[in-house]
Order: C-alpha cells, then structure tokens, then sequence
C-alpha cells in the first residue's frame, strides 16, 4: 500500500529535524540500511548504505551551522516526493570547499525522495544551488 502524503512529509519532516539538530545518528535512521544517497556534484559520488551516507552528514554538520530548511513546495507520486527547499544558516566550515568564515547563508534545495514500504528513505537525490552558494561566500 503506498505512503500517504501526510506519512511521507512526517518522514522528511523528520529527517530535516535531525538535520537542524546536527543529529548524524537520528538522520541515519531515517534511511533505509541500502539508502542510496546522492548530493548532485559530491565530489565522492553517490554513497550507498547508512554508513556510506555518514561522511556527507558528519562533513556537512561541520561546515553548515543553526541550519534551518524552509519547504517551498512539495510534490507527490506513489512512494516519492520532491521538496522544494530554501536552507538558511551560517557557514563556519568549508560549505562544498568554499571557505565559509562564519558568514550567514541561504540557498535552494531540490530533494527527491523515494521511500520503502516501511516508511523509511530508500533514496535521497539532492540538488544544491552551488552559484547561489558561491555568490554569498566569495573568496575575498
């Protein structure tokens, strides 16, 4: 029986709960043990499993700080979503090897997610607006 749309934002609602919590172990568990997990343009590539998606997550919680996602919109099929996101926090690290110097910071997200029958994250496809990301955080 495929996930109703209030099971479904519950679950991402979640996993961005853990995210703004800088939570590594709670948003692993929100995936599936084989998620396969893809930030467009990282420079290891897709990761596979729960252990595979820990470097991004342990790398992105150091780099990005008081992160906080606003949905813009979201669409619905069978098993998948796609949250249209805007990300806004500090940048203290290195944000996709950009040097952040603390600076404040907003950019878009695009999140296609597909779910298992279980509820959990079976895949995560992450788009990231890297010119917007750029422009805030310009080297000088």
């Amino acid at each position: 029986m495929p996930l109703s749309r209030a099971e479904m934002d519950a679950k991402i609602d979640e996993h961005f709960a853990y995210e703004a919590n800088d939570n590594v172990a709670g948003v692993l568990a929100t995936l599936t043990p084989d998620v396969e997990h893809d930030i467009v343009g990282w420079p290891s590539g897709p990761a596979h499993g729960r252990e595979g998606a820990r470097g991004f997550y342990e790398a992105l919680f150091a780099d990005l700080a008081d992160g906080h996602v606003t949905t813009q919109r979201r669409l619905y099929g069978a098993d998948f979503l796609v949250d249209e996101s805007l990300w806004s926090g500090r940048a203290p690290g290195r944000p996709f090897g950009i040097e952040g110097r603390n600076r404040p910071l907003s950019f878009r997200l695009l999140h296609i997610i597909e779910f298992a029958g279980n509820g959990d994250i079976a895949r995560e496809n992450v788009w990231v607006d890297l010119a917007g990301i750029i422009q805030q955080l310009p080297a000088q």
